[in-house]
């Protein structure tokens, strides 16, 4: 079987998709994540569409990054101009990445509709457009969009669009499945004329879930020889989303021998899923394949009794090679394999036997029923386990607080203030502090009462702040849950909390943002 490189489009396509948004913070994070689970290409945006993209791209320059590369996406140049001319290929170069993939039109219906040109000039923009940007670019790739359905109308000219992108330096010829229509027979047939009329092309393959086939179409194209493969975590995109990632990668690895991470990356592929999905405030699809919450879990007495004795019996892998777990809903009989490999995570020592593992994963369970997730809040987990291991300390004791929250007529924004009184040792500090809106107010003034005790807070700030309503039956009386992300400078760390009351919520984030960077700073010191 040939090298296959994943290439990840969830900073750009996946953006597209609807009640899906994310920052350039969150963008940044995310690529941080999709580098360490060894992703070979990521996306980054289009840095001619819009400021947050160029603002991504510049950012992401300070990074080292371990094992993707980043790409940025754009068109062909305009049909009314030169490339050089073109402020969208201009752009591409700008952003300085060592990647540069740009899409033109296979399908004759687009040019005349979407162009608004002749099928003679789209041919000379692919080939016109690869030319300029190839000096540019360390890597070049074309995405040839909606080529399956240009293929199916004009066979002819849709392979001659390739040509000409070959002509312009292209070095890997992807072709798009953009409306997701195309079943994997056709997927397969095309790509054998393709690979026929361009022999020893790199081919790659772009698939939209349209018929629920993106993940079908794209192993499809594998089978077929395609050695780059485009999709997105969770599946999200346009419509129907994109090829999911999260399912191409477990059976591209696991059911195909085709090892496009690591088996140790592999385990991180769940985390992942429900990171992105925590930064973006979307809730998970419980009962998506390998990743999701259900995907091994079993209720059936018939079905928990058989997998007790051999998990084969109702199981299509290990859970654990994709970093899931086996749940019985009758009585959660597993999870201190998750516990311990968890704990390893953040440098301490816990064996399976241990009974804080089983402390952990009781209290776990019971933070979980209440609305806690830990995935995007890995410094409120490590400090979980280390009250479990009586490794914990207590930095301060809260005597109260109170915030108030005014508006002093219609065309003002509210004024928030927030008065607290903390306990440190045996001193009791009495402060306020305004804020933009009441959690701002309350961080401020906390931080205002501790820092004379511990000046090392000075350094940390709270970078982003999300919250989600859980579901439930009791209306503006529903759990919330907060997702904190505070750093240093050095360092960036989530935080979680859950209340009815969403300052309550916000509060006990704020306490284990705070006493993670205490202990963060002493285990660095040698203090404790």
């Amino acid at each position: 079987m040939q090298e296959v490189k994943v290439y990840d489009t969830t900073l750009r396509d996946g953006t597209q998709a609807e009640d899906f948004s994310l920052s350039m913070e969150d963008k940044i994070r995310i690529a941080l994540k999709l580098d360490d689970l060894g992703i070979h290409y990521i996306e980054g945006g289009w840095p001619g569409s819009n400021p947050k993209d160029v603002g991504f791209f510049d950012e992401i320059l300070n990074y080292h990054l371990k094992n993707a590369r980043i790409a940025a996406f754009g068109s062909t140049h305009h049909h009314a101009r030169t490339a050089a001319t073109d402020a969208n290929l201009n752009a591409l170069i700008a952003a300085k990445t060592p990647v540069i993939t740009i899409f033109g039109k296979s399908w004759g219906v687009h040019v005349r509709d979407a162009l608004h040109t002749t099928l003679e000039r789209n041919l000379e923009l692919i080939c016109d457009s690869l030319q300029y940007l190839r000096p540019h670019a360390q890597t070049l790739f074309y995405d040839a969009e909606h080529f399956f359905d240009g293929f199916r109308d004009d066979r002819e000219y849709a392979l001659a669009t390739l040509g000409k992108a070959i002509d312009g330096g292209a070095e890997c010829l992807i072709l798009c499945d953009t409306n997701g229509g195309n079943l994997p027979a056709t997927i397969a047939e095309v790509f054998q004329v393709v690979k026929e009329r361009y022999p020893g092309m790199p081919l790659g393959i772009h698939a939209h879930n349209d018929t629920d086939l993106a993940v079908a179409n794209s192993l499809a194209a594998v089978q077929m020889g395609a050695v780059q493969v485009q999709g997105t975590i969770n599946g999200v995109g346009e419509r129907c989303g994109n090829a999911n990632l999260c399912s191409i990668i477990p059976n591209l690895c696991i059911k195909m021998g085709v090892p496009v991470l690591s088996e140790e990356n592999l385990r991180k592929l769940r985390p992942i899923s429900r990171y992105v999905l925590e930064l973006a405030n979307v809730p998970p699809f419980r009962y998506q394949p390998y990743v999701g919450r259900s995907a091994f879990a079993h209720k059936g007495g018939v079905h928990v009794s058989a997998v007790e004795k051999n998990p084969l019996t109702y199981e299509h892998i290990d859970p654990e090679l994709v970093g899931n777990r086996r749940r019985f809903l009758v009585s959660d009989l597993s999870g201190r394999a998750t516990i311990k490999r968890k704990a390893e995570d953040f440098g301490l020592e816990l064996s399976k036997s241990d009974p804080v593992a089983m402390q952990v994963l009781e209290e776990l369970k019971e933070l979980e029923n209440q609305g806690f997730q830990f995935e995007a809040a890995e410094a409120s987990f490590e400090l979980l386990i280390n009250k479990a291991m009586g490794r914990s300390k207590r930095y301060f004791e809260l005597v109260g607080f109170r915030v108030i929250d005014q508006k002093l007529s219609e065309t003002k924004e509210p004024v928030s203030e927030a008065t607290i009184m903390v306990k440190v040792g045996g001193n009791v500090e009495h402060t306020a502090a305004l804020g933009t809106g009441p959690v701002n107010a309350l961080d401020n003034a906390l931080r205002k009462a501790l820092e004379k005790f511990y000046p090392v807070l000075k350094e940390m700030e709270l970078s982003d702040y999300k919250v989600r309503v859980l579901p439930g039956r009791d209306g503006t009386a529903s759990k919330v849950r907060v997702l904190i992300e505070s750093q240093d400078g050095v360092d960036n760390w989530g935080t979680v909390g859950v209340s009815h009351d969403i300052l309550e919520a916000s509060w006990q984030a704020l306490v284990d943002s705070i006493n993670y960077k205490m202990y963060k700073y002493e285990k660095k010191n040698g203090i404790c």
